[in-house]
């Protein structure tokens, strides 16, 4: 038997009891005014969200690979979050990835059955290849999905990072995990219906995990995604503005030290700021590990 009245994710909200019955302008209010709470259930965590971002850069710095790990809503998020760091930040698609309980076909049509096996969590990490260089980042709200704590037992097992995202308090899978982010967001609206509050909390949860990653990681110089990779027409245009508003050229020398990069933004700003060329500019970077601000600073080593 699941207890689920000891979820706070699974019960009633004394708030929304009547949302059947109120005008369709109060049922938004109602949904907003839960949703206010969602930020501060965020912030009450941020010391382990940086502790966790910190552990990541280390492994993903390392040549680690991150593995998110989810089932349901929990999994898509965490593939959402993976698939878009390659075209923001130029990450190899290897490098983040997602998983979820029953594979590529739960992402658009439901498995919830697939989330029940904790052998199915540990045998997609063993067909990952995972090893004790990568880090496991598991996502439940109920805190007690059984694909993710299989997921991140194996992982404990074989001396990789583990990480649990999770909305309920004392969660069965953070007893596996090194760091628990667990947002105290409290019941739902629609009792159960965690693709709500749960959901919007770890998606803001996942947002600083990956975006504070790529900032440690020396992607973004200032506020600006440097490493953004050029595919289409938008991000080209984009790229343009980046080594702009970073070097304050005009937009034709922009586009000419673009050409010379490969479209690449980061070693193209050097190259305005610092008068140097392509193969200078990317030699400092690589120096750096390839922070713009080092690089600027500090020239490579002589061979």
């Amino acid at each position: 038997m699941i207890h689920l009245e000891t979820l706070s994710t699974e019960k009633r909200n004394p708030h929304s009891k009547h949302i059947d019955e109120v005008s369709t302008l109060e049922m938004m209010r109602i949904i907003n005014e839960e949703d206010h709470a969602i930020a501060d259930a965020v912030k009450q965590i941020l010391p382990q969200i940086a502790a966790a971002v910190d552990c990541i850069a280390v492994k993903l710095q390392a040549g680690g690979r991150l593995f998110y790990m989810g089932s349901g809503t929990s999994g898509r998020l965490g593939i959402l979050d993976a698939v878009e760091c390659p075209p923001t930040y130029r990450t190899d698609p290897e490098q983040i990835q997602g998983l979820i309980a029953g594979g590529y076909e739960a992402i658009f049509r439901a498995k919830e059955g697939a989330e029940d096996s904790e052998d199915l969590g540990r045998n997609d990490l063993i067909d990952k290849n995972l090893c004790s260089k990568d880090i496991v980042v598991g996502l439940s709200a109920s805190g007690r999905t059984p694909y993710v704590a299989g997921g991140l037992k194996y992982a404990v097992s074989i001396g990789a990072a583990t990480i649990s995202v999770d909305c309920s308090a004392r969660s069965h899978i953070s007893q596996y995990a090194q760091l628990d982010l667990c947002a105290l967001v409290g019941p739902e609206v629609i009792t159960g219906s965690t693709r709500m509050k749960a959901g919007t909390a770890q998606k803001m949860i996942l947002n600083m995990l990956s975006t504070g990653t790529m900032i440690r990681l020396g992607k973004v110089y200032g506020n600006l995604m440097v490493d953004v990779k050029s595919s289409n027409t938008k991000l080209q245009e984009r790229a343009r503005h980046i080594v702009m508003d970073a070097s304050g050229c005009d937009r034709q020398t922009a586009i000419d030290a673009l050409a010379q990069t490969g479209g690449r933004a980061k070693p193209a700003i050097l190259m305005v700021l610092l008068g140097i060329s392509a193969t200078n500019a990317d030699e400092r970077l690589q120096h750096c590990q390839g922070h713009i601000t080092c690089a600027i600073k500090e020239d490579p080593p002589h061979e």
